[in-house]
C-alpha cells in the first residue's frame, strides 16, 4: 500500500528509522537497550514512535514531512 506523504508517519520501522536518523541498526538498537530509544512491537513487527525518535535526536517540528529543525531553532 503506497504512503500518503500528506498523513505523518506515527511509527517507523527499525530500517526506517535507520534511513531517517542516518544512524546505523546497531546505534539504533543500543539506544533501545539503553531505554533512550522506545521500541513497541506490534506481532512479529518492532517499530519505533515517532515522538521517541524525534526526541532522541532533539528535533522538533514535522520530521515525517522533512520540514523539523532542532527543538532550540524550532521557534526562530
Amino acid at each position: 500500500m503506497p504512503s500518503d506523504p500528506n498523513i505523518p508517519k506515527l511509527a517507523y520501522s527499525i530500517n526506517e528509522a535507520c534511513k531517517a536518523s542516518s544512524l546505523g541498526r546497531t546505534t539504533i538498537y543500543a539506544h533501545i537497550g539503553a531505554k533512550r530509544l522506545q521500541a513497541v512491537r506490534i506481532g512479529g513487527r518492532t517499530v519505533i514512535p515517532a515522538e521517541s525518535l524525534m526526541a532522541l535526536l532533539g528535533v522538533g517540528g514535522d520530521v515525517a514531512s522533512g520540514s523539523g529543525r532542532p527543538a532550540d531553532e524550532a521557534g526562530k
